[in-house]
């Protein structure tokens, strides 16, 4: 059972006070899923809201021709498929869990109940909007304004601040992710980020592992991201 105290560890949550987060407990149902899993599929009908209690979960769009595109990795405390609450109508991107994953899903329908019941909680879902949209922005402005080597190393600090856990050599970065959605994500070919990645690590400014990143030397990630 998800209660008012689960929500309060996560920094989006945390604002709303307990009756508000009790409220919206009681409407939670739990949903785990596998690596791989298929939350929902772009295109198809959109009728709840998930919230990530843990794991990972990858939001990408597909081109006609099959390409893919990552969107965004979004972890514990993250809210996703709320655009349908709003906009009604197919989903816009489909969301796969890329861990194992604990989820919450809550239907449309409690979703607008709760809200009107207590609509000082609706600047909750102002907050994952403007999430969303700042990160739209940062992405438009990264492709037309940064170089990859930028992107990647933008890209990792972000990832850092997610999912970085404290190493004896820095910040362990368990992401996850393949090296062809690591490419995805800075909308880059998979040979120029590999490229990039192993430029870093030849700088001492990360150590590359399976399906991880150690990050030694921050400010230097910083500073080439600028």
């Amino acid at each position: 059972m998800i209660t008012a105290a689960d929500l309060g560890s996560f920094p989006l949550f945390a604002p709303l006070a307990e009756d508000v987060r009790a409220g919206l407990a009681e409407h939670l149902v739990g949903r785990p899923a596998t690596r791989g899993e298929v939350i929902f599929v772009e295109g198809e009908q959109g009728d709840a809201v998930y919230v990530i209690l843990d794991g990972k979960i990858k939001i990408t769009r597909s081109a006609a021709d099959g390409r893919e595109n990552l969107l965004a990795v979004l972890g514990p405390g993250d809210v996703f498929g709320e655009l349908s609450l709003f906009d009604p109508g197919p989903r816009t991107a489909t969301a796969t869990a890329v861990v194992d994953a604990d989820l919450a899903s809550l239907g449309h329908e409690a979703l607008r109940g709760w809200l009107h019941t207590r609509p000082d909680a609706g600047e909750l879902l102002l907050r994952v909007l403007a999430r969303r949209l700042r990160r739209t922005n940062d992405a438009m402005s990264d492709l037309v304004f940064t170089d990859v080597p930028g992107r990647v190393a933008k890209a990792l600090l972000a990832l850092g601040e997610q999912f970085g856990m404290p190493h004896p050599e820095g910040l362990r970065v368990e992401h996850a992710l393949t090296q062809e959605e690591l490419a995805q994500l800075v909308g880059a070919s998979r040979e120029t980020v590999n490229k990039t990645l192993s430029d870093f690590a030849a700088r001492g400014w990360i150590a590359l592992e399976s399906r991880a990143v150690v990050v030694l030397a921050p400010e230097r990630l910083e500073r080439r991201a600028r």
